[in-house]
């Protein structure tokens, strides 16, 4: 022991990733205080480590610290808001402290960035279930009249004096309110035996000891009294009582919760067996190892539980077919985060085959939601879109709707398909506005910008741009701000690239078309000129004709009067001819 503590003292002396190896061992052991030793020395040496805290708040929670679990959670997020793992640890210490409603708030804003991650819609659920354990429905509250009321009462005796059965009838309503709570005892004392359990007999014990006054008088060493003492353990036992009333659905589960409300038609009414316990247990813990960042020992345990499993009957288990959707799902998420994508599909496929087996629409919902994913994440985005595409129909939230068209516009604008990209991108926005998230309407704007910009529509994708960087100066998102504000400025430029080049072609288009006109004008006046060349040389050999003519019949003894007559006739008769 003392050698622990000189160790402890002399600080770190190894590296950072065998600190955290030697504490994620521990964990998985079940010894929680030598893995937050561990852990503390690995943040000696990287004290903003994200992961490193987020283990050590685990830790701190399962030893009952909410406090430090809480400290530490918070401490991973600073920075980042968005780290969505020390979110969900902050939601579940949250929530272990009692503190319900603002779990459920921690737990939506996890589902929000990471809408995949069931551990979220788990979280929400219960909290639910909490809250609504803990307050009631409106209809079930009856208000009554316990308490001190004599102010009221005194503002009436001024207002009207009482009469003698007035005053009966006051009486007779005090002592059935002082019997209400005798009667009322038995079942609250049942209540709290059922919800302390094994704790009942001590607190019975702890009541007990009180009685003898002169043992609560004594003093204890540390200067208290025994009364102290008890009077803290019974305080202790009655918060835990009120906390488990209210977290009464810690272990409804999502898989349990199935199995009690809508498993499989034909054993609805079967209680569960012990092998139902013993794999429900093991199902949760596979899900924290995937969670907590340990996808291999998750993959490793789940192989294990499919075996076991599969070797049971279906009467010893009668949910055997969904217990084993579940594990090839889980197997399946640890394979994405492992890079085995090829691997990831055969146990997604293996949850889709079993899901339409028994006509599951919730399972096969969720399994093609994550063969899709896989499918995007290799490059093979046609597929993705056809797996998305039969998903389509089962979405039951316009969240879920908005992410849904959102993939699959993506994936349309990575084809090429910047129509269908821009459809799709139009859908996510109408349904990103009907639930009021501003974060998915961001996304969306840009969707469908990018895809207005690859068809070459460039003054539409700035106005979709403009929306979307008003979306995340809303949201107060910088990096979104300046991807966003260079998109913008580069579709900008390419509009006045695009003015300045239209401006240049219309005016070579002028130019030529002045060039065309100059040479019209220059053909038409040379052929103006030609036929009047031409005429004037016809007319001199009309007239050189003519004077030979007329000398030849001179020659021949004709008369100048009978030369003159041949002529004008000849002339009469080559008028018409010319017109």
């Amino acid at each position: 022991m003392a050698d622990d503590e000189e160790e402890i003292v002399r600080g770190p002396v190894c590296s950072y990733l065998t600190y955290k190896s030697e504490g994620d061992r521990l964990y998985m052991l079940g010894e929680y205080e030598k893995a937050i030793n561990s852990y503390t020395h690995a943040l000696q040496q990287e004290p903003r480590n994200r992961n490193c805290l987020v283990a050590r708040s685990r830790c701190y929670l399962a030893i009952g610290n909410t406090t430090l679990a809480l400290k530490d959670a918070e401490a991973s997020q600073l920075g980042n808001k968005e780290f969505y793992k020390g979110l969900y640890r902050k939601a579940e210490t949250l929530y272990a402290k009692g503190e319900f409603e603002l779990a459920l708030m921690f737990y939506h804003r996890g589902h929000k960035l990471r809408p995949d991650d069931h551990n979220f819609r788990l979280g929400i659920q219960k909290a639910r279930e909490a809250i609504d354990n803990s307050v009631g429905s409106p209809s079930s509250v009856k208000l009554d009249t316990k308490g001190d009321l004599s102010l009221f009462y005194r503002r009436e005796e001024k207002v009207v004096p009482k009469t003698k059965s007035q005053l009966r009838r006051q009486k007779l309503n005090m002592k059935q309110q002082s019997m209400k709570p005798e009667q009322d005892e038995p079942k609250t004392s049942k209540t709290v035996r059922v919800l302390l359990g094994e704790l009942y007999g001590d607190k019975e014990y702890l009541e007990k000891m009180l009685l003898d006054k002169e043992l609560v008088r004594t003093n204890t060493e540390s200067g208290g009294t025994i009364q102290d003492m008890i009077m803290s353990g019974i305080t202790f036992l009655d918060t835990r009582t009120e906390f488990w009333r209210q977290q009464k659905p810690i272990f409804a589960r999502e898989r349990e919760q199935r199995i009690k409300q809508q498993s499989w038609k034909s054993q609805r009414k079967q209680a569960e067996s012990e092998q139902t316990t013993f794999i429900l247990q093991r199902m949760e813990e596979i899900d924290m190892l995937l969670t907590d960042g340990f996808p291999v020992e998750c993959k490793s345990k789940a192989m294990e539980l499919v075996e076991i499993v599969k070797e049971w009957s279906q009467r010893e288990v009668p949910n055997k077919a969904e217990f084993l959707g579940n594990l090839y799902n889980t197997i399946g998420l640890a394979q994405v985060e492992l890079g085995e994508f090829e691997d990831a599909l055969a146990s997604h496929q293996k949850d889709l085959q079993i899901a339409k087996k028994h006509d599951n629409l919730e399972a096969k919902s969720r399994a093609l939601d994550n063969i899709g994913r896989v499918y995007a994440r290799i490059g093979e985005f046609a597929k993705a879109v056809e797996i998305w595409s039969e998903k389509e129909p089962l979405t039951k939230s316009h969240l879920e709707r908005t992410w849904l068209f959102h993939e699959i516009g993506r994936c349309h604008l990575e084809l090429g398909n910047n129509v269908e990209a821009r459809d799709y991108g139009l859908k996510a926005l109408a349904s990103a506005q009907k639930t009021g998230d501003e974060e998915w309407k961001m996304n969306a704007n840009v969707l469908v910008a990018q895809a207005e910009l690859k068809e070459s529509k460039l003054q539409t994708a700035v106005t979709f741009f403009e929306q979307a960087l008003s979306k995340a100066k809303l949201l107060n998102d910088e990096p979104a701000q300046v991807a966003i504000s260079n998109a913008l400025k580069d579709s900008k430029n390419q509009i006045a690239l695009a003015e300045k080049v239209k401006q240049e072609e219309t005016a070579e288009l002028q130019e030529k078309q002045k060039t065309h006109r100059l040479r019209q004008t220059k053909t038409q006046s040379e052929d103006t000129e030609a036929p009047a060349e031409e005429a004037v040389t016809e007319r001199e050999k009309a007239d050189d004709t003519e004077t030979g003519g007329t000398a030849e019949a001179l020659e021949k003894g004709e008369t100048e009067e009978e030369v003159t007559e041949k002529e004008e006739t000849e002339e009469d008769v080559a008028t018409p001819k010319n017109e």
